[in-house]
């Protein structure tokens, strides 16, 4: 049996074609429980952020989010706090251009791209994983030995190098079930 990862705007047939007999599960944002868990902007709470200890935050995305950098706006630890899946994006329509992620809320560092995925967001996804939901993996890792799964997201790219496409959370999903995480963070960089 296989994990597959689709692009969730593909039409439902297309994909059930493309996947004979595979279960398909979506877990974005809008998916059902309780696989919406599985999304970045889930707020299972007490996640730790990277690089400030003793904080943490209710999202994967919020992370992401607050730690993002632009010309003329530094972090925004509110969206560390922001529990309604709503509200989280920090875009460059509204604040210009990134110039990286802060390593930690006070950190002096900034992050490029990449380095910011493998030091902030693979971690942090990793942790709710292996903690609030540990349980859907389980259960992912049963039905997946059963029969075909294929987790819709809105995007496919589990190259954490390919800075060129949005990183797929199934796609991460996908390797921790296989046994392949460490193929995605590998090559970090480590320091300042």
């Amino acid at each position: 049996m296989a994990i597959h990862v689709a692009n969730r705007r593909r039409a439902r047939a297309s994909v059930e074609a493309a996947y004979p007999g595979a279960l398909i599960l979506d877990v974005t944002s809008r998916a059902e429980a309780p696989w919406v868990r599985l999304s970045p902007f889930y707020p299972h709470g007490g996640i730790p952020v990277p690089f400030s200890p003793g904080v943490t935050a209710q999202s994967v995305e919020g992370i992401w989010q607050a730690l993002k950098v632009f010309q003329g706006h530094d972090v925004d630890p509110a969206k560390l706090e922001v529990a309604s899946m709503r509200g989280l994006k920090r875009t460059v329509r509204k604040y210009g251009p990134v110039r990286g992620h802060r390593a930690g809320l006070t950190g002096e560092v900034l992050l490029p791209y990449e380095r910011a995925r493998r030091e902030i967001y693979l971690p942090s996804y990793r942790w709710v994983l292996e903690n609030p939901a540990a349980d859907l993996v389980d259960e992912l890792r049963r039905l997946a030995a059963q029969r075909d799964v294929v987790l819709l997201d809105y995007g496919t790219n589990d190259d954490v190098a390919d800075v060129s496409r949005p990183l797929s959370h199934a796609g991460l999903v996908r390797r921790h079930l296989e046994g392949r995480w460490q193929a995605a963070a590998d090559h970090s960089v480590r320091g300042p």
